[in-house]
């Protein structure tokens, strides 16, 4: 199994898609072999492919590699996801897609700082922090990309949606 050869074979498909090949892993599971493609896109909202987007590309995806020999001789799983939460945010676009949501960052040097993406742009980002909780007073926060060592974002699991804000006063 050639990863040249399966980039070069997905990518043009996930691009009719709106997809982009984000991340591409074989590894072996008895007898087969796992193949996990991890897909991003701004998808209709901007905020990253849907699963029909997800279950659209599979399908060609997997009708690609059957007619290939991309793959190999052996028998193979594919799994084809999106990025996820639990993947660290290393490009502008994941910054970009990620915008409102809370983040924790650790930058090289200094403590990790939790707070909400407001803007990002291809050298940056800029997170609302709360400074103070029980007076709830928030400063904005810019950051370079370089400067972090790593950024994940923080699942928040009683938040209420902004739609939902909307919806409300309807």
């Amino acid at each position: 199994m050639k990863e040249s050869q399966l980039v070069a074979l997905l990518t043009p498909i996930l691009a009719q898609h709106g997809l982009e090949l984000d991340a591409l892993d074989s590894v072996p599971a008895g007898k087969r072999r796992l193949l996990r493609v991890t897909v991003d896109g701004d998808g209709p909202a901007g905020r990253g492919p849907t699963l029909d987007d997800i279950s659209e590309a599979t399908r060609d995806i997997s009708a690609a590699l059957d007619e290939s020999d991309a793959v190999g001789p052996s028998a193979y799983t594919l799994e084809v996801s999106s990025r996820g939460v639990g993947r660290p945010l290393t490009e502008p676009r994941h910054w970009r897609r990620n915008t409102g949501r809370l983040v924790r960052i650790t930058p090289h040097e200094g403590e990790p700082v939790t707070g909400r993406i407001t803007s990002s742009d291809d050298d940056g980002v800029t997170l609302t922090v709360v400074t103070d909780p029980k007076k709830q007073t928030t400063e904005d926060q810019t950051w370079a990309y370089a400067d972090l060592a790593k950024a994940l974002i923080q699942v928040e699991l009683n938040r209420k949606n902004e739609s939902d804000d909307e919806e409300g006063d309807e």
